[in-house]
């Protein structure tokens, strides 16, 4: 069997790989039922669901032929670096400066990872988001995040 598309070889393998990642360890937790459904019955469709998507790109990529193979440039490790670093730093500022300015501070730096970051760009992802952040997670579904910095008396 011929691969005849590197890149859509290798990120359905990768799709495969973490769908059924996510899916086995989705079983630890209860599913519930589709009326009241359970911590573990969202990850594990959406394990299943990435596994299923990733053999239609596994099958794409043994049966339809690209131009020169294409073939995997090489590994960006910065922007990979640069995202889980912001990735961090979020987890890191959320408790002591609250969403307000964990999440721009995490769009700000995860936009610099890209070639084509623009200070406007960033800062109008971050206002939209931070807003719809709060509306979806602390209006909407209650959830006591941290909104503004916490100040330490004493």
């Amino acid at each position: 069997m011929k691969i005849k598309s590197q890149r859509d070889f290798w990120s359905g393998l990768l799709f495969i790989v973490v769908g059924a990642a996510f899916a086995w360890g989705a079983t630890e937790y209860s599913f519930g039922s589709s009326a009241k459904p359970g911590p573990g019955y969202f990850p594990f469709g959406l394990g299943v669901l990435l596994s299923v998507l990733g053999a239609l790109v596994l099958f794409g990529a043994l049966t339809i032929e690209a131009r020169d193979g294409d073939p995997v440039g090489p590994f960006a490790w910065r922007p990979l670096l640069v995202v889980v670093g912001s990735i961090v730093l979020f987890g890191a500022l959320l408790p002591r400066l609250g969403l307000v300015v964990a999440l721009p501070a995490l769009i700000i730096v995860a936009a610099l990872a890209s070639d084509e970051f623009h200070w406007k760009d960033a800062l109008i992802s971050s206002v939209v988001l931070t807003l719809a952040s709060w509306g979806i997670f602390v209006w909407g579904l209650k959830l006591s995040l941290p909104m503004w910095p916490t100040v330490a008396l004493g």
